[in-house]
């Protein structure tokens, strides 16, 4: 099973930016953690990073040949107005599970609303790194299930 994990603009700065909303962790750290949850499940789990819009776009059109089961992805600010990341994330025929370090619902109103989450599978959020974490095992789940024919409950 492949995962990749994808991280969108100044997701790059964890661990030095807003430490309130996403506290200490670096992304080399939950990068790390990702890569070892993988591994524990039997997933080999693939993390890309961008500040740059259509690489992300580009990112997520490659997905779409490559031998992946499920994305992760933490959009970051995109979330809230890329139409283009949507409409890329709906091309691909896999799940996707898009999590938030922070509770985004908790947050300032403009980041109540996802563009991406009608193209999918389901968001985490407001679990810190951890959110990633319950993200890899849900997408892993998806996937199984996908592949197995099944529709999660």
């Amino acid at each position: 099973m492949r995962i990749l994990v994808l991280h969108g603009v100044n997701l790059n700065m964890f661990g030095r930016r807003d430490p309130a909303h996403y506290g200490n962790a670096t992304l080399a750290q939950i990068d790390e953690a990702l890569a070892d949850l993988g591994r524990e499940l039997g997933a080999a789990v693939e993390s890309f990073q961008t500040n740059h819009e259509g690489v992300m776009v580009e990112r997520i059109h490659k997905a779409a040949d490559e031998d992946v089961q499920a994305v992760v992805i933490n959009a970051g600010a995109w979330t809230h107005y890329s139409h283009a990341i949507a409409d890329a994330l709906a091309i691909l025929e896999i799940p996707v599970v898009e999590v938030h370090m922070s509770n985004v619902h908790a947050r300032e109103n403009f980041r109540h609303h996802s563009v991406l989450s009608s193209v999918c599978t389901g968001s985490i959020c407001g679990f810190g790194p951890s959110s990633y974490l319950l993200g890899l095992r849900a997408a892993l789940d998806a996937a199984v299930a996908c592949t197995a024919g099944k529709v999660l409950i």
